[in-house]
């Protein structure tokens, strides 16, 4: 089990990372864009990677290509609400492939996937930290090095426990 604590630390077995997370802090996640980070225990449903930044990831999680053509609607009333669309849309979105590397690397929790309740939050990621870790808009972003090491050790079914 990976565990995140309020400390801004993510332990796994004998790793301690430094994390960062939503400029609101760890709590109950109440609607799209309030910055909580979820409190509650998550798997990672997949992970999308840049290939022109990353060689291979192993790790046994189904792993996407990101593309210029791949986006996460963050629009609540629609039905692709909190899912991977294809670009351009005229869907309120995040686009994946982005100038900066916060995005090389993305692991999707399972927060409201199912079922998907309008309005409730959406893009919950495991990614790459800003480089001073500057707090997230829900998401826990670790440096680049700490992901891919993090990665190689998980199984398939390993867990995330944000408390």
């Amino acid at each position: 089990m990976i565990v995140v604590k309020k400390n801004n630390h993510l332990e796994y077995k004998n790793l301690n990372f430094r994390c960062a997370l939503g400029k609101a802090g760890i709590q109950k996640k109440i609607k799209e864009g309030d910055n909580i980070t979820p409190k509650g225990t998550f798997k990672i449903l997949c992970i999308y990677y840049r290939q022109d930044r990353i060689k291979k990831i192993k790790c046994p999680i189904k792993q996407i290509k990101i593309t210029k053509q791949i986006g996460w609607c963050d629009d609540s009333k629609s039905k692709y609400y909190n899912k991977q669309i294809k670009l351009p849309s005229k869907l309120s979105h995040e686009i994946l492939y982005r100038k900066d590397n916060i995005y090389d690397i993305i692991c999707v929790l399972n927060y409201n996937t199912r079922p998907t309740l309008k309005g409730k939050g959406s893009a919950i990621f495991l990614h790459v930290a800003k480089k001073k870790y500057e707090k997230t808009m829900g998401c826990i972003a670790l440096k680049k090095k700490h992901l891919i090491q993090l990665l190689a050790l998980i199984k398939k079914n390993t867990k995330i426990k944000i408390n």
